[in-house]
């Protein structure tokens, strides 16, 4: 009874995140199909993902999306820890070629019950052996 718990867990969660993968954490949140785009626009979209990646608190249970218009930078999604977002805004100033950066990063209030959930679930998904390669120790 337990597995089939845990299996139906785990469809439930990998079909919601295909279901979600436009929203893929620090993905473009609109992708140009223009591959006539200038190269200088598509280099800042690279280093955005890159500083938004690279930020040392960002984890699976953040959720950072972006769009970049010219050389402004709208950042959207939510996080757990409000340090984040800050540092999120900071690295993305600190890219040469972006003028603006208008966050939109939603700070989900803290809940203990909320982080012990997050726990649970990501404990049952990277759990499984065929899972566990795509989870990280955090």
């Amino acid at each position: 009874m337990r597995k089939e718990f845990r299996a139906l867990l785990v469809a439930v969660l990998m079909s919601a995140q295909l279901a979600a993968l436009p929203n893929a954490p620090a993905s473009p949140l609109h992708q140009s199909k223009n591959q006539n785009e200038p190269k200088s626009q598509q280099e800042l979209t690279r280093e955005v993902r890159h500083v938004l990646v690279m930020l040392p608190y960002y984890s699976v249970f953040d959720n950072l999306g972006y769009r970049v218009e010219g050389d402004k930078v709208i950042l959207e999604g939510q996080v757990v820890r409000g340090s984040l977002k800050s540092d999120a805004e900071a690295a993305v100033k600190s890219v040469a070629g972006v003028s603006s950066v208008v966050s939109n990063i939603e700070v989900l209030p803290p809940a203990p019950m909320d982080d012990q959930l997050r726990r649970a679930l990501y404990r049952a998904i990277y759990g499984e052996p065929s899972l566990s390669r795509y989870g990280y120790a955090s």
